[in-house]
């Protein structure tokens, strides 16, 4: 099946965009084109006009700023995989990109279109409500700035209004120093062009690297495709705050994971398989990001 018959226009700034966004109706904003593309194929989504970003370079970037680090829309994943100072700053990010399908979507997908598409199963979602990012959208009418967990709504629908996009997206780095911390993001995957089971994206600030047995200052846990948007478990970051890491305090915060989650069953994984992969994917990645935090000095 091909799409249905559409207009596409290639806006070289983000005010020609907003304007295409605002003066046409049956409009769709698009991004990397690693998903729209592909509903509109099949006959699920039949804009009549595409407004395509691939032409606002101004959107394509990852920059330090005195807070954190703040990410355009239109930067791809592979430019999320490869930066040194998202490696340096944010390392989850440069990991969750990494784990997207294979070479040829990481090469074209981009952090705004993921967002904007909103799968609670997505690796970016899951990873900004972990680290307490920031949405920076913008329209005609002006900018107006959104949290990650006040963004995603329902099931792929969001706070993001019709005459508006995602122009960035900002993280701060002061809760999560590079010396004193630890992040991972860790899936199940069938393969690697499927979308994951269950991920878990965590982060770790302990007080002293050099401590026989640091304690834990700060911990996030949030999990994707365990609910129908991404889910940060604050029951189960206290848990294992204020103290060393230990079996017991992994072991009761992957039994509240498992008890927040509200996962879909699927096709290979039912409910109760998707809940008890939740809480020990949150174990292990929490024990992954502790001992990275041991080892961050």
């Amino acid at each position: 099946m091909k799409p249905a018959p559409f207009t596409h226009h290639r806006p070289e700034s983000v005010e020609e965009a907003l304007e295409l966004l605002a003066e046409l109706e049956e409009a769709e904003l698009l991004a990397g084109n690693q998903s729209l593309g592909i509903v509109m194929a099949n006959r699920l989504a039949t804009p009549d006009h595409l407004v395509d970003l691939n032409g606002v370079d101004d959107l394509a970037y990852v920059e330090e700023t005195d807070d954190g680090v703040r990410i355009g829309a239109m930067a791809r994943h592979r430019t999320l995989e490869r930066s040194a100072l998202l490696e340096e700053r944010l390392p989850m990010l440069p990991e969750a990109a990494a784990q997207i399908a294979g070479p040829a979507v990481r090469n074209r997908g981009t952090i705004g279109g993921s967002i904007g598409e909103a799968d609670p199963a997505g690796n970016y979602p899951a990873a900004l409500v972990a680290l307490e990012g920031t949405l920076h959208l913008r329209s005609l009418e002006g900018s107006r700035d959104v949290p990650a967990d006040e963004y995603f709504v329902a099931y792929m629908f969001t706070d993001l209004r019709e005459d508006e996009l995602i122009e960035s997206v900002s993280v701060p780095t002061d809760p999560f120093p590079p010396a004193r911390t630890g992040m991972t993001f860790l899936e199940l995957k069938r393969a690697a062009q499927t979308w994951p089971t269950v991920s878990a994206a965590t982060a770790v600030r302990i007080d002293d690297p050099d401590a026989e047995d640091p304690v834990v200052e700060d911990a996030r846990i949030a999990l994707a495709n365990a609910a129908d948007v991404p889910l940060r478990v604050p029951d189960a970051e206290e848990v294992v705050v204020g103290e060393p890491l230990s079996e017991a305090g992994l072991a009761e915060a992957a039994e509240r994971v498992t008890a927040a989650v509200e996962p879909e069953g699927e096709m290979h994984a039912d409910r109760e398989y998707k809940e008890a992969v939740a809480g020990e994917y949150a174990k292990r990645s929490l024990e992954t990001s502790y001992e990275r935090a041991i080892e961050s000095c």
